[in-house]
């Protein structure tokens, strides 16, 4: 069966849905709308999909089963509940959105509308971070002690002024962690498992006219009892590519950007032997560590075909509502533990009364 996707939001993610479409041997890129006209007429040149002037219309097209949402991550809300209502099924860029009853809002309607919902955390469906989830399941790390994401990266203040809504509170939700971050924020969670407890601290310090950090630094505790760091900025150059690194009683290993670099196990045996020999064959780039858009979509193409694979099961996608809530509440821990300068404990009682949303800086 073909699947007919239309695409909401046409900035510079769209491309990378598209491609990720075009990929999908059930998927084909029926409509695509933008609130902005020029930029739906201009992807619906590119793609020869029809470019559609009111999102209703996009919606009322049978032709259309799933819908992916590429808008600013504060504005995820309005055209999930939409769709949901029109009953397609949903895969939002990640934020899922920027406060926890948004996300709440999102899950619940595609749950009363009997849709699918998938959030675009990519980076699971990278072979090494299968390897890497496989052999946590399996216990070869023997007790897990450290787990750390460092995401390093730059960003130009011309990127910044690029939008009116980036580096906002309403429609960026943060800086670092929440728009450059939080792939690495859902990769660990999903590796090392729950956040339990948060200390932080956070600044802008190299950009002006921003709302949000572009520096970040945050320790953790897991339900598991091991430790852990985040470190996120756009302010170092000339940015670096992004890691991974879990540690256990019994071994390491380093995930940077799609790449194992290091596998290192008290007891290795012949698997360990074959990933050994393909960590010598790298596949990355330069990420986005200095340019948003040098990333692939082959990520992305992975996650909508597991999105198909829902639908035609009747199962959940491996990166649902739920999933995609968690690693918004986890960077809400982290603002709300900088601000309050004390320890806080996950799971939140609901969205923290953030001060700097109030004074529309970071202090």
């Amino acid at each position: 069966m073909s699947y007919g996707f239309g695409i909401i939001g046409c900035g510079m993610i769209s491309r990378f849905h598209a491609k990720a479409i075009a990929d999908c041997p059930e998927g084909r890129l029926v409509g695509c709308f933008d609130v902005y006209a020029p930029s739906a007429e201009k992807l619906a040149a590119e793609t020869g999909c029809q470019a559609y002037a009111k999102l209703e219309d996009m919606l009322a097209n049978p032709e259309i089963q799933i819908v992916t949402i590429g808008t600013p991550s504060g504005a995820h809300l309005e055209p999930a509940l939409a769709a949901a209502k029109a009953g397609k099924h949903i895969i939002v860029e990640k934020p899922l959105e920027i406060t926890l009853e948004r996300c709440d809002q999102i899950i619940e309607a595609c749950r009363t509308a009997g849709v699918k919902l998938a959030t675009v955390f990519h980076s699971r469906f990278h072979d090494s971070s299968q390897t890497l989830k496989k052999a946590l399941e399996c216990g070869k790390f023997g007790r897990l002690t450290v787990g750390d994401a460092y995401v390093k990266w730059f960003r130009t203040q011309q990127y910044y002024d690029s939008g009116a809504w980036r580096g906002t509170w309403a429609l960026d939700g943060g800086g670092a962690l929440m728009n450059q971050a939080i792939h690495s924020v859902d990769l660990l969670t999903w590796l090392m498992g729950p956040v339990v407890e948060i200390r932080a601290l956070f600044g802008c310090l190299d950009h002006e006219r921003i709302e949000v950090e572009d520096t970040a630094v945050a320790s953790l505790r897991f339900a598991n009892g091991a430790l852990g760091v985040i470190e996120a900025s756009t302010a170092i150059y000339p940015g670096y590519l992004k890691k991974i690194e879990i540690h256990g009683s019994q071994g390491s290993a380093t995930l940077e950007e799609e790449d194992l670099v290091r596998w290192d196990f008290a007891n290795p045996d012949e698997s360990d032997q074959e990933i050994l020999e393909k960590m010598k064959q790298k596949v990355s780039s330069g990420g986005g560590a200095a340019d948003p858009a040098a990333i692939g979509h082959h990520g992305h193409a992975k996650l909508f075909a597991d999105m198909i694979r829902a639908i035609e099961t009747g199962s959940e996608p491996q990166v649902n509502g739920e999933e995609g809530r968690r690693s918004v509440e986890i960077i809400l821990g982290i603002y709300q533990a900088a601000e309050s300068g004390q320890s806080v404990s996950l799971p939140l009682p609901g969205d923290p009364p953030l001060r700097c949303r109030e004074e529309k800086k970071v202090s």
